[in-house]
């Protein structure tokens, strides 16, 4: 695993096959597709600073110069490693020699930014955020909001542009460039508003006239800096008078009958934060945050009508085809999402509420803008506070906010693409690279990432095209497939820039490459590209079934990768390197990706979101939780994700990535209660309780969205987050009496000892 990490770190690249199987029909049979967990972001230590000059293209493909390209000293030419065309150096690269060379060209560096700082360049543009407040919330709720606004508010940096729209039945765009009295303007919730009656209504044009043809946009096109001003301000200008608004908050005024929801126009209200950016600020890195406390029930984007004996619907109403408003709301999200898209502007979503608010609607414009999205109870609660207090951190463990993204792929000619699966949007670029069938955000080479962070990772999906196998002579001569990602982004600084990783992976075909694809198979690459299918194919495909998906794959691929005798269950044998495959397809079989049983639409949409954006070792962890265990007998150490590891003078801490839970066993949880940990005598056993909190608090202050912390007792109620992700060797009817301090989980599910002895008495068939 330690050579995928180094990579890892060289590159921010995972890929389940570092030998690639060289045509077509061998990639078909490899089950897992030739593919790649990029992390465009990643800060990788051993990168060279920021290159002050802009790059040197390929005038026939546009790849950038890199290490694998050929050089010729004497005569001062290039050749491209993709297109094998012949390029000239420009003169100021002409003092080049063997012993002198650019970074870019240094056989370590494969990885370069490059940010130009030259006159010509685009000017240093600002970050704005604009605020969209949910008010059809209780006072205390609003309460909570309020602190933690303002507590935000104070952390963004002093040249951050920043706005303020709160919404109810009506939307309320508030004027903070006019301290004097606080003005506001209103719409009514219940109708689509366009960009026109924004303009209008808003004054933009009351001095000076509207230009009667082109479009507006900003002081560019059309439009003063200072009406500009009036809903946009610097955060070290408007703090005093958005605090005011924030401190004067309070609940939507329209009464809502004991039988009805509140009258809430979410759609509406995002609708014209999306056109007030559009108009003032389009190009620069926006955020729309919406803070949302209930679902939509009035205007466009709504979920479920007003009358409470209607229920929100739920998984089997969208199996069923019976949520009379999903489709609907879905289709002006993804209107939404392509106006966010051509701006450049990113929606983010704070969701916090016992009932569901749409985010299951919300994922397409959220995921496309690559916005943050957070799930939480209560804006009371420690989810949502330190979430929003982790967005707006700046220096150590900050999230690296990056916006106005676009990242372009260049590939050698034996290979296409076939999409991106995670938080991009096509730009609909078509090219020869492009392959005919088509996985998440693909028939294109271009893709739009308003928003990403140092964690953003995207799924690559690639297909081998080459159709007969080479003889010998080829594929030694030439065994190197050649891939290039571009990505262009405004830094959190303010200035573009542009990193380029150029990958080199050798492709192997024909008998006897078995042992070399086996030798270059990442594990944990492949489950995280399985889940990502797995989660896409069961939005996209009616009528699909996951269990039987990833049996039927695992089995084709233990039977092509394993050693056995044929009909033989006994002699079967994975390699190491594919030993972990059948334990982290059998724990993604119960996850909350794949079972949406006991859970909302909304949550699975806020799981699937955070999956399809997370790097390899955070997924992994969604996949296949984390378990280790504290006793006075040892140190801290890894345990088996099993019901047996539960002992009664064991503490355990589980990671699930969204929930971390320290279980107290039995008789730790007495000795707990009797105080133990008080006395100055019993010393040790304080500091075995402190030990997993004091880990648990490591986990939760690096990790966004910050997942919630359940402290429990064996046998407690919410001793069931533990339970669930155990499997279960030991259920209500095993045979065995249970060990004694141990437990019994109430299942009726399969061991991974079940699962594993049918899976190897299937594939040796």
């Amino acid at each position: 695993m330690t050579e995928f990490l180094e990579l890892e770190s060289q590159d921010g690249v995972r890929m389940p096959w570092n030998v690639i199987p060289g045509t077509k029909q061998e990639s078909a049979q490899c089950i897992i597709p030739v593919s790649a967990i990029y992390t465009p972001l990643k800060p990788l230590p051993s990168s060279p600073p920021p290159l002050p000059y802009a790059p040197l293209r390929c005038r026939n493909c546009r790849s950038v110069l890199n290490p694998f390209s050929i050089v010729d000293y004497s005569t001062k030419i290039w050749i491209c490693s993709f297109c094998l065309h012949r390029n000239h150096f420009p003169p100021h690269y002409h003092s080049i020699t063997d012993d002198n060379l650019p970074a870019e060209l240094f056989p370590q560096y494969t990885t370069v930014e490059y940010e130009s700082n030259d006159p010509g360049s685009s000017p240093v543009s600002r970050n704005v955020f604009l605020f969209v407040i949910d008010t059809c919330v209780i006072e205390e709720e609003i309460g909570f909001l309020k602190s933690a606004l303002t507590r935000a508010v104070g952390m963004i940096p002093e040249n951050s542009l920043v706005g303020l729209i709160t919404f109810g039945s009506y939307v309320s765009v508030h004027e903070l460039g006019f301290s004097m009295i606080p003005k506001v303007y209103c719409f009514k919730g219940g109708k689509e508003i366009s960009k026109d009656q924004v303009l209008e209504q808003m004054g933009f044009f009351a001095k000076k006239p509207k230009p009667a043809t082109g479009v507006i946009a900003g002081v560019r096109d059309g439009l003063s800096q200072e009406s500009i001003d009036r809903f946009l301000l610097p955060a070290s200008e408007c703090e005093f008078s958005l605090n005011s608004v924030l401190e004067e908050l309070q609940k939507d005024p329209w009464p809502v009958p004991a039988d009805q929801r509140a009258a809430r126009c979410t759609g509406t209200a995002l609708s014209i934060a999306a056109h007030l950016l559009g108009v003032c600020v389009p190009g620069t890195g926006a955020r729309i945050m919406a803070f949302l406390g209930g679902p939509t029930t009035e205007g466009p984007g709504t979920i479920v009508s007003r009358s409470l004996s209607e229920p929100i619907r739920s998984h089997k109403d969208l199996d069923k085809d019976s949520a009379a408003f999903f489709h609907k709301a879905v289709k002006f999200y993804e209107g939404l999402s392509k106006q966010l898209i051509h701006q450049g502007h990113v929606l983010d979503v704070f969701a916090c509420a016992l009932d569901q608010v749409g985010v299951a609607e919300l994922k397409v414009a959220v995921e496309r803008s690559g916005g943050l999205v957070v799930l939480a109870e209560s804006f009371g609660h420690a989810v949502f506070k330190d979430s929003l207090k982790h967005v707006f951190q700046y220096g150590d463990g900050d999230l690296g906010l990056a916006s106005n993204g676009i990242f372009e792929v260049n590939c050698s000619k034996d290979i296409k693409v076939q999409g991106i699966i995670g938080p991009c949007a096509s730009l609909e670029k078509k090219g020869p690279l492009c392959s005919e069938t088509v996985i998440g955000q693909g028939n294109t080479t271009a893709w739009k990432m308003c928003g990403l962070d140092k964690s953003t990772s995207l799924c690559l999906m690639f297909e081998i095209v080459k159709k007969e196998s080479p003889d010998v002579i080829t594929q030694s001569a030439n065994n190197q497939f050649y891939f290039q990602f571009l990505t262009y982004y405004q830094h959190s600084n303010g200035q573009m820039r542009l990193r380029a990783t150029t990958l080199s992976r050798r492709w192997v075909a024909g008998p006897g490459s078995i042992q070399d694809l086996i030798a270059g198979f990442d594990q944990e690459a492949a489950a995280v590209v399985t889940a990502r299918q797995v989660s896409f194919k069961m939005e996209t495909e009616a009528e699909f079934d996951p269990i039987r998906w990833l049996d039927k794959s695992l089995i084709h691929m233990c039977s092509r990768f394993g050693d056995y005798q044929k009909d033989s269950p006994s002699s079967f044998s994975l390699s190491t390197r594919f030993s972990i495959v059948p334990q982290f397809i059998f724990h993604l079989r119960r996850s909350q990706f794949v079972q949406v049983f006991n859970n909302s639409p909304d949550e699975t949409a806020y799981f699937r979101m955070i999956l399809n954006r997370e790097n390899v070792a955070n997924s992994v962890v969604m996949i296949q939780p984390s378990l280790i265990s504290y006793s006075f007998q040892s140190a801290p150490e890894a345990a088996l994700l099993d019901v047996a590891s539960i002992s009664a003078e064991r503490i355990l801490l589980l990671d699930s990535y969204f929930t971390i839970v320290v279980f107290h066993g039995s008789t730790i949880a007495q000795w707990r209660k009797a105080g133990y940990h008080t006395q100055l005598e019993h010393e040790a056993f304080a500091q075995l309780l402190r030990a997993p909190k004091d880990d648990a608090d490591a986990i939760v202050k690096e990790r966004f969205p910050v997942p919630r912390l359940v402290i429990c007792d064996q046998h407690g109620s919410q001793a069931r987050f533990l339970l669930a992700k155990l499997n279960p060797s030991a259920t209500y009817n095993s045979d065995g009496p249970p060990v004694h301090g141990g437990d019994v989980i109430f299942t009726d599910d399969v061991s991974f000892e079940v699962f594993l002895d049918h899976l190897q008495r299937l594939a040796v068939q």
